[in-house]
């Protein structure tokens, strides 16, 4: 019975010290987001590799030897889709990686870019070669939360062992993302219907103007690759004075000359910074998606209210 028992303890420290050093999910995420969020579901299991890092911007990023280095070794390769990530088909033919790789956006309902600017039109256009679907969906938290569970559903698929673990962490992850949501939508409702317009560089924001009902303007296309002519810039002023909108800001991913030249020529004042396609470094303010979202939610209103 006691050899019995010895036997069951010594398979049982087994199994666990097998377990405990089990190396970690390999993953590969295209961008600060995605690499926040697949953090925040994995835990400890996985380990990530980021592409595009704080404060890059994926439209026009350059891959590196190391990226396909990453994404040959890589188990999962988590993307957002939509045509986001202009590099994406190259550096996985590059790599000839072997890994699952996750489009985020499956199941997130796209919105069409709607430009205010025939020239930014054309060139996303021609450059994408593909209808304008606007590819910014995470800025929209409901959206988010879709990111969530298909990361969660492709760690289970590369893992099966891990995956209570993955279920377990995307749901006390979505519950913090219902809490931000709702602390958006109680910060909008605080700003006045006719003060509810706003400049940013680029048109990053069209899934957080359909979800929460702020108007954005820009200068820019959906993608930051080619500057807006003088007549579209002149044509967006001319707009900003019809509207009479409330606030402008540059983007962390963007030149802020254009927003200073408009912000001169139109006499709002720059509200601050908004973090678009990525996230920041570990010493400001949008390290996080959470934090993103507040710090943004927080620059916008205290531009407008002054508060």
């Amino acid at each position: 019975m006691l050899k019995a028992v010895a036997l069951a303890l010594a398979v049982s420290v087994i199994t666990l010290s097998s377990s405990a050093f089990a190396a970690p999910l390999k993953v590969v995420a295209s961008f600060t987001v995605i690499a926040d969020f697949a953090r925040n579901v994995g835990g400890d299991r996985v380990d990530i590799t980021t592409i595009v890092g704080p404060d890059g911007d994926a439209h026009v990023y350059e891959p590196k030897p190391a990226d396909a280095v990453a994404m040959a070794k890589a188990d999962v390769v988590l993307v957002n889709g939509l045509h986001f990530e202009g590099f994406l088909k190259r550096l996985v033919d590059t790599s000839a990686t072997k890994a699952r790789i996750a489009e985020l956006t499956k199941g997130v309902k796209p919105i069409e870019f709607k430009p205010e600017f025939a020239d930014s039109a054309d060139h996303d256009h021609a450059e994408t070669g593909h209808e304008a679907i606007d590819p910014h969906a995470f800025q929209s938290i409901p959206n988010a939360k879709i990111y969530v569970k298909n990361i969660a559903d492709a760690f289970c698929a590369a893992d099966e062992a891990g995956c209570g673990t993955y279920r377990a962490n995307a749901q006390a992850y979505t519950e913090k993302l219902d809490e931000m949501d709702a602390e958006v939508r109680s910060a909008i409702a605080s700003i006045p219907q006719d003060k509810r317009v706003v400049i940013s560089s680029h048109d990053a924001f069209g899934y957080f103007e359909h979800e929460y009902g702020l108007t954005f303007l820009a200068p820019q296309g959906i993608s930051t690759d080619a500057e807006p002519s003088a007549a579209d810039v002149a044509k967006l002023i001319e707009q900003i004075r019809k509207d009479k909108a409330a606030a402008i800001f540059v983007e962390n991913v963007t030149n802020p000359r254009l927003i200073e030249q408009i912000s001169s020529e139109t006499g709002i004042k720059v509200g601050g910074t908004l973090f678009s396609d990525a996230l920041s470094g570990p010493d400001r303010p949008a390290s996080t998606y959470v934090d993103m979202m507040r710090n943004n939610m927080k620059q916008i209103k205290g531009a407008i209210l002054g508060s």
